[in-house]
């Protein structure tokens, strides 16, 4: 009868293949207490199994895309190179300015030792104060010109404020100005060594950024060079600068 009539057959044939997907399934045990989610499960595995083709848009796209990811990969490198030609003049700007704090405390020291020999006494008289306050003068003048002081210590020398006494013997003064020296030299040193610390965090934080945009480029121009095959003749896709990645900025 199978043999002879086709309505049996198709029915029987019907059943086989209903029957394989309810086999695969019953072989796990969850199945049998979740089935529906089971049978769910299987479809959308045997969906995503299809192999996805692009569209000639989404291909489109994606060599657009490569090429926009590309160039703002280059601008990150350039602007690294920046970055890191900034940190070393930040750098050499902290070792000319901790060389300059050792050279002002060795004057401060030579002055120390010098004013703790005592100083002579004797009666001032005009013509004394008048050697003292020129003495003053000069040498705060050179400490200025050395960058030892800011040009302002000049201004308030000859004012005779903050500290800059003519009276003081010769002797006093200069270590008076050797402290202020070394004073505002290690505050030059402390500004410098934070400026070289920030300029490496901006270093590192480029160097981040254009790594994360050279592995995109490359991801991405690896799926333009899949997909490009499926762009009708001619096309090579034109660029939209709007749509660039923007590098991380000076």
């Amino acid at each position: 009868m199978l043999l002879t009539e086709p309505t049996p057959l198709v029915i029987w044939g019907s059943l086989l293949v209903m029957t394989v997907p309810a086999v695969m399934l019953l072989g796990s045990p969850h199945v049998l207490r979740e089935p529906g989610r089971a049978l769910r499960q299987l479809f959308a595995g045997l969906y995503r199994g299809r192999p996805a083709r692009p569209t000639s848009q989404e291909a489109a796209e994606a060599v657009r895309f490569a090429a926009e990811v590309r160039v703002a990969a280059d601008r990150a490198a350039v602007a690294a190179d920046q970055w890191r030609r900034r940190w070393e003049q930040a750098d050499e700007q902290q070792a000319t300015d901790w060389q300059a704090w050792i050279d002002a405390d060795a004057r401060l020291r030579d002055s120390m030792a010098a004013a703790a020999f005592g100083l002579p006494w004797s009666a001032p008289t005009c013509e004394e104060y008048a050697a003292r306050e020129r003495f003053l003068h000069r040498a705060v003048a050179a400490a200025v010109d050395r960058g030892d002081l800011p040009a302002t210590a000049m201004t308030d020398a000859l004012a005779g404020g903050h500290g800059w006494d003519a009276r003081l013997h010769p002797v006093e003064q200069q270590l008076v100005v050797n402290r202020a020296a070394a004073t505002y030299r290690r505050l030059r040193y402390e500004q410098s060594a934070q400026a070289e610390q920030d300029a490496w965090r901006d270093v590192a934080s480029a160097d981040r950024a254009g790594r994360a945009l050279r592995r995109t480029a490359d991801e991405a121009a690896t799926r333009a060079t899949e997909w490009r095959s499926l762009l009708p003749t001619g096309t090579t896709g034109r660029r939209r600068t709007a749509r660039l990645v923007p590098a991380p900025a000076m």
